[in-house]
């Protein structure tokens, strides 16, 4: 399936726009990073209260939100150092169980061949999503459990799946391996020293929180045409300041499978641009997810 096809835009405009910002970036990093600690703090302050569990899915879909500068790493957008583009990547795949390098031949992949159900990663042994599936994907379990086993399978030297070229294959094994020996030892830390600390701020938090990440990352392409128009098989959707700014503007997500260098904080401007052609657009994410749940009763059928 070719993604070739796409509204008549300036391409002096899409490069300008291209323009990467370590400053930018790091504004962003730095906001979100506060409101992590700022929510960690929260946790720590409740432990022992009933209020500690709202505080916790606080700070666990703060968390889950690293999801939005590890994906714009993928694509080296969010700063102008490379440096800094790994090290963010890899920080905040360590925290989602994610390893960068394999997820970034995954998404690039994705990219490739989007809503083409024999080549895009996300479509490629995919169940019909009936009702009842909705309802287990938003849990996030079905997450945990694919990234907890997949990880144990690659550190056992297993990384054979169509997207990971023959060349790639030892780096993304040796990135599985020192994850999973890290999550090891700091799990032996925590049973040694009795420490709570890292269920209380990271285990149970993302838990709590994918549910809201699996609603974000549903709405990209659920119940849109699987053909080869990118104003059409990727949705936009429409969301407050709040929401634009805790996910790095990934709703806008036309946008960035139209021109996928344009970094987080230039989509906006993308987005006018394109909004004329947009077929895919949602005014909010319930109605993103009334679409979809529309969709599913028809495979419910």
């Amino acid at each position: 399936m070719d993604n070739a096809a796409a509204p008549p835009i300036d391409h002096k405009m899409v490069k300008t726009l291209s323009d990467r910002s370590d400053r930018r970036g790091l504004g962003q990093l730095s906001l979100h990073l506060s409101a992590i600690l700022l929510a960690g703090w929260l946790v720590l302050t409740l432990h022992g209260t009933a209020a500690v569990w709202p505080a916790m899915a606080l700070l666990g879909v703060l968390e889950v939100a690293l999801f939005a500068p590890l994906h714009e790493t993928t694509h080296r957008t969010p700063f102008r150092s490379l440096w800094l583009n790994r090290l963010v990547g890899w920080g905040a795949g360590f925290v989602l169980i994610l390893p960068p390098e394999g997820f970034r031949l995954f998404h690039m992949a994705h990219h490739r061949h989007t809503q083409n159900p024999e080549h895009d990663p996300e479509l490629i042994g995919a169940q019909p999503l009936t009702r009842g599936r909705y309802l287990w994907l938003l849990t996030g379990i079905p997450y945990w459990i694919s990234q907890i086993t997949g990880l144990v399978r690659t550190a056992m030297g297993r990384a054979d799946q169509p997207w990971i070229p023959a060349a790639s294959r030892a780096r993304v094994i040796r990135e599985g391996r020192i994850y999973l020996t890290l999550y090891l030892l700091l799990a032996v830390a925590g049973l040694a020293l009795w420490s709570t600390m890292p269920a209380l701020l990271w285990a149970i938090p993302v838990l709590l929180g994918q549910p809201v990440l699996r609603a974000v990352l549903m709405a990209e392409h659920r119940a849109c045409p699987e053909n080869d128009d990118r104003m059409a098989n990727t949705r936009t959707t429409l969301a407050g300041r709040g929401f634009a700014l805790l996910f790095w503007n990934a709703n806008l997500h036309i946008e960035h499978h139209f021109a996928p260098g344009v970094p987080f904080h230039a989509l906006p401007r993308l987005h006018a641009l394109l909004r004329p052609q947009m077929v895919s657009l949602s005014e909010s994410y319930r109605a993103a997810h009334r679409d979809i749940r529309a969709a599913t009763a028809f495979n419910d059928r």
